[in-house]
């Protein structure tokens, strides 16, 4: 089956035919407006409806052509060792952003390695769409023997995943896992205070920041910034 075409004026809804049912999937559709291809923060897809942006369209075409692509379904699931080729680009890059967590950026690939992929009883996942790995994230007790009621975590999204939902489905995966391997609470013991998405996503999840450390993170733009401990009580 080739994809369906609608059309739509710029800011006005429009019915999508067929789509009410299991429907525009929210993840892992394209939607090509006025020739550029865009995913689907630029539109708005709920019970068959489908919220076209965009500006003033080219002379002599039509307001809006919205081509809907069925794309991959987006998975979370446990990494697999071949996984690592996928996974050390995303780390790599924001190591060596600096912006979002405090890695040293001259971190070897084997050192990344052995901190990111931890052992058993903690875990590490993808986030995958397809081939394509967007996003990764480990998860593992915060501390050893009286603090190993409380879990802690990392996540990381592939730069040109960023913004389309990613990070949340990776945060949501690593409540999932602690609660269900019992532990009492989350806790993310440095996130940048200038991280404003991730606050942003955690705070939606009902975190809370139970403090912050002054000055302590070094970033490369803001010059020195806070480094907040998020927690989420799971009792």
């Amino acid at each position: 089956m080739g994809p369906a075409r609608h059309r739509a004026v710029p800011g006005v809804l429009a019915c999508v035919a067929g789509a009410g049912d299991p429907a525009v999937p929210q993840h892992g559709a394209v939607f090509v407006l006025f020739g550029q291809t865009r995913d689907a923060r630029d539109v708005v897809a709920a019970r068959g409806i489908l919220l076209a942006t965009g500006g003033a369209p080219p002379v002599g075409q039509s307001p809006c052509a919205v081509v809907l692509r069925p794309g991959a379904a987006r998975v979370i699931r446990e990494a697999r060792a071949e996984d690592w080729p996928a996974i050390w680009p995303i780390v790599h890059d924001i190591c060596t952003e600096q912006e979002t967590f405090p890695y040293d950026p001259a971190m070897s690939e084997a050192d990344a390695r052995r901190m990111w992929l931890v052992a058993a009883p903690g875990r590490v996942v993808v986030a995958t769409e397809g081939e394509r790995v967007t996003g990764t994230a480990n998860m593992y007790a915060n501390r050893p023997g009286p603090g190993s009621h409380i879990a802690s975590g990392s996540l990381m999204v592939a730069a040109g995943a960023r913004g389309t939902g990613v990070g949340r489905a990776l945060a949501a995966d690593l409540i999932g896992w602690a609660r269900r391997t019992g532990f009492a609470a989350i806790q993310f013991n440095a996130v940048v205070d200038v991280n404003t998405a991730a606050i942003r996503l955690y705070e939606s999840l009902g975190f809370v920041t139970l403090g912050t450390a002054p000055g302590a993170f070094r970033h490369p733009e803001r010059g020195d910034v806070g480094l907040r401990v998020m927690w989420l009580d799971l009792r």
